[in-house]
């Protein structure tokens, strides 16, 4: 038992275990408009709308959830502001790097195609860009962070392990509903960028470093995508 308290904290297993299950539980909040309003789930428009509102609630209630340790955590962010972003930037950078080759190998060598999650997102981009703006680039990552960076470092207080679990099973979350099993593949660019955050959590003691760099780097991507529809 002692042996297992230098890997795991129980008590804040528990509480991931249940950020984990709202997180991935929380589209049933959606049956909610659905059965009142009776609306169509089959129209595009429709999903996004219905996941802003699913996203909304979930965010709020994690955020209810670590309201004291965010607290504490955001002044240590803005206490060091500079140095904090130096560290989370230059995570962030190596780790884009890593999934931009890791992409690009996939593509040229395996000719994989792009991932089953990134067609579905480009595809409700076109839908309601400035929405999905707000959902994919602000709400999608703060709760992510929450869940596969805070929740993680809470519950495992190896940090390798930490970082490694967090990357690992952040990056299965973008593929898991693929039928090809080539997409496994994409495990690699997309856990590069969940462990580029969990080291930059490591290295500040902030989620909110983190947290700063993946909005950026979601809303760059919307952004980017908007432009070119």
């Amino acid at each position: 038992m002692k042996n297992l308290k230098k890997y795991i904290n129980l008590k804040n297993l528990i509480v991931l275990f249940i950020t984990f299950t709202l997180f991935y539980t929380s589209a049933y909040l959606r049956l909610i408009p659905i059965k009142l309003l009776n609306l169509d789930y089959n129209k595009t428009s429709t999903r996004i709308i219905l996941t802003a509102f699913s996203d909304t609630i979930l965010l709020i209630t994690l955020l209810l959830i670590y309201r004291k340790e965010l607290l504490v955590e955001f002044k240590k962010f803005k206490s060091k502001l500079i140095n904090n972003l130096d560290i989370g930037i230059k995570c962030w950078i190596v780790g884009l790097f890593i999934m931009m080759v890791s992409n690009i190998f996939l593509n040229i060598i395996f000719k994989v195609g792009g991932a089953n999650n990134e067609k579905y997102v480009q595809e409700m981009i076109k839908s309601l860009p400035w929405l999905m703006l707000i959902t994919a680039g602000f709400i999608a990552p703060i709760i992510e962070e929450l869940v596969f960076r805070k929740g993680f470092r809470n519950a495992f207080t190896n940090k390798y392990l930490f970082i490694i679990l967090s990357g690992l099973i952040f990056g299965s979350l973008h593929i898991i509903s693929s039928n090809n099993p080539l997409q496994i593949l994409y495990l690699i660019p997309y856990s590069s960028l969940g462990i580029a955050f969990a080291i930059s959590y490591e290295k500040t003691d902030t989620i909110f470093t983190p947290i700063t760099l993946h909005i950026l780097h979601n809303t760059i991507l919307t952004t980017l995508s908007i432009m070119v529809q």
